[in-house]
């Protein structure tokens, strides 16, 4: 045996027989004797388990979460929300065309600073950012950044399949 440290992120309770004596929940015996069960209780919480992720998968910028378990795999940030400019239509081309595959993805509309929605995504920990800005379209590219990474340029028609092959 030995001591080791551990996150709890779920428990067992074995309750006996208090409740199924109470509630007469009996089961017949090989001997054919009505006897109580022997009940129990388990749980796996699912705020403790993110709590153990984020204790064990962060940096100073914030969270990082596993594809796996990340509550949104790919944040699209628009650098202009404008809604009818190139810039708007081509972040809800992305986002359809992911959704439409299957990807959790939520699109940043909020009409701030670029350095503000850029240290947000990185604080909440989205494994992938697709950085859409008028300077980076007007050389037909987005900006694709892994959580922790480096920022890659990709011609915008890639853009999806670049993401996908990134988190699949």
């Amino acid at each position: 045996m030995k001591i080791q440290r551990a996150i709890e992120v779920g428990h067992v309770f074995k309750l006996g027989t208090k409740y199924s004596e109470k509630l007469g929940a009996l089961f017949v015996d090989a001997d054919g004797s009505r006897k109580p069960c022997v009940m129990g209780c388990y749980g796996i919480g699912v705020t403790r388990t993110m709590q153990a992720v984020i204790e064990q998968s962060n940096d100073k910028d914030g969270i990082i979460w596993p594809k796996s378990v990340a509550p949104y795999v790919v944040c699209i940030t628009p650098l202009g929300v404008v809604p009818e400019s190139e810039v708007m239509k081509l972040a809800e081309q992305i986002y359809a065309e992911l959704m439409a595959r299957g990807i959790d993805v939520i699109l940043d509309d909020r009409d701030d600073r670029p350095g503000v929605k850029f240290k947000d995504a990185d604080l909440v920990g989205f494994p992938v950012r697709i950085g859409i800005g008028e300077k980076s379209l007007a050389k037909g590219e987005v900006e694709i950044k892994i959580r922790g990474g480096e920022l890659t340029a990709v011609k915008k028609e890639q853009a999806v399949e670049r993401v996908l092959e990134l988190v699949r």
